[in-house]
């Protein structure tokens, strides 16, 4: 896979949504270029794969808490809005790691970095920050490491 790859990817959607009048998809996708190309132009430089999904892992982030929010506040027309965009933010994402997957990873973490305590948790979260980001909730994973680590 090339560094663009995955802006390559949304791109070309983005054409086929205009092409098939997928009014909302497209709304959508372009949100997801637009945060790209912000971040790009903040930086002033070229997104690779992994901020890209950084970006569309923080986009998932935000359609979340609004869900929540929303829901909490009984608005379900607007929760219905942001529970559609995250299915299409999420047609971008690498298959999501399952617990299994998660609980080796984490092991393999704590390993690799030789971390004891929970005072050693920020090893293990970079350690495996590249191998995780956009393939599962970063929070959930701080917290099985959190667990795994006060054991």
């Amino acid at each position: 896979m090339s560094d663009a790859s995955l802006k390559t990817r949304i791109s070309e959607d983005m054409k086929a949504a205009m092409r098939a009048q997928d009014k909302p998809r497209l709304g959508v996708i372009r949100l997801m270029l637009a945060a790209v190309k912000q971040l790009e132009v903040d930086t002033r430089t070229q997104l690779d794969e992994a901020a890209v999904l950084a970006v569309l892992d923080k986009m998932i982030k935000q359609r979340r808490e609004s869900i929540r929010q929303y829901t909490d506040a009984g608005r379900i027309d607007l929760a219905d809005q942001e529970n559609f965009e995250l299915g299409v933010i999420q047609d971008y994402l690498p298959q999501q790691l399952s617990e299994d997957e998660l609980l080796a990873l984490i092991q393999q973490g704590i390993a690799e970095t030789g971390a004891a305590s929970v005072r050693d948790m920020g090893k293990v979260m970079n350690w495996l920050k590249p191998q995780a980001q956009g393939r599962t909730d970063m929070g959930k994973l701080s917290g099985m490491i959190k667990a795994r680590l006060a054991d």
